[in-house]
């Protein structure tokens, strides 16, 4: 396979650089291998296309204002964008320097901290914090829109950038299919009988780098830190057993639970994992997904043309560049349903 087997033509005007007025006011594509059918919603009209008895998994990891801006003794400004949070004042980040920092360099950012730049691991850079990065992030960060939105952040970032269910701090960018729920809508879900269960995949800044390698066999994904509970697994066995569908809530949800069922059944599991989903790959736990349009050539299509078949999703990408569907971060949904499923 090559990358250029996963390549769709995009409208720049079709990116949503913002998200809708509300939550629930996306519109959400219906896919169903097994038909072949193509149905356009309103993502409001969820709780009709699923079924009591049906399980979503969600993703409650919290993006943390992982932007700093700073500057170095020479005067060059830098800008860093924390992947991960290793220790109390120390994380590994991704640095945007007219020059790059060298080992000991002395970093100083707007707000106040500082930092030393530590060793380098590939392309990030270890930074050593003069203080304690949670509160001084809280207060002094930015919060990490995309790069292809192409503007800073603005204060209903701060809101709309982060799932309304959000409660474990760590990452870097949001799980946008969960952007599309608020309250009222969770609850229901709730009233019509469907179920919920949450995990926590910290997804990193590496979700928005470019494939490298023409050939996609040959690259590898960035690693991201995940934990599927005993109660995950509970609530899913539990589906199975009413005969309910699994319908992982974002692709992050979608390779955390695949992570952890990667002995053959799913299990309660702690670790990092950089699997790469591609066409040919067996799904063992996941029956439907709920996910937003995803940017040409990257391991995001990939894992939902393994799901449902890559012709059927990019005709269900040309259908959404017809039908001036939004995309990306801020845009519109798609509901999957499993080429296997039942």
């Amino acid at each position: 396979m090559q990358l250029s087997d996963f390549d769709y033509e995009l409208p720049d005007e079709l990116i949503a650089r913002y998200p809708a007025a509300e939550r629930r006011g996306s519109r959400l594509l219906r896919v169903d291998p097994r038909t072949e059918g193509l149905a356009d919603h309103a993502f409001a009209e969820l709780p009709g296309l699923l079924a009591p008895g049906d399980l979503l998994v969600f993703n409650d990891t919290r993006v943390v204002r992982a932007r700093l801006q700073g500057q170095k003794t020479t005067g060059g400004r830098v800008e860093a964008l924390i992947e991960r949070i290793e220790a109390d004042n120390a994380a590994l980040v991704h640095l945007r320097a007219s020059k790059t920092p060298k080992p000991g360099a002395l970093i100083a950012f707007d707000g106040g901290a500082s930092a030393v730049v530590g060793e380098r691991e590939g392309e990030l850079f270890r930074l050593l914090f003069d203080r304690p990065l949670a509160a001084w992030l809280a207060a002094h960060g930015e919060v990490p829109l995309p790069p292809y939105l192409e503007r800073a952040a603005e204060p209903a970032d701060a809101e709309r950038y982060q799932t309304v269910y959000a409660r474990e701090p760590g990452a870097v960018a949001a799980p946008t299919a969960g952007l599309h729920f608020d309250e009222a809508l969770l609850d229901e879900l709730a009233a019509r009988g469907i179920e919920r269960a949450f995990l926590t995949l910290h997804v990193g800044a590496g979700t928005f780098q470019n494939l490298r390698a023409e050939k996609v066999e040959d690259n590898r994904l960035h690693s991201e830190r995940v934990v599927v509970g005993d109660d995950v697994v509970a609530a899913v066995a539990a589906a199975r057993a009413r005969g309910g569908r699994v319908v992982a809530v974002g692709t992050t949800s979608v390779r955390a639970l695949e992570w952890a069922s990667r002995d053959g059944t799913l299990a309660a599991s702690d670790g990092e994992t950089d699997l790469f989903i591609r066409p040919g790959y067996a799904f063992r736990t996941v029956d439907a997904m709920l996910t937003n349009f995803h940017l040409p050539r990257s391991s995001l299509l990939m894992l939902v043309a393994a799901f449902a078949g890559r012709e059927r999703m990019l005709a269900a990408y040309r259908h959404a560049v017809l039908k001036r569907y939004r995309f990306f971060s801020y845009g519109d949904a798609m509901l999957i349903q499993s080429k296997a499923g039942a």
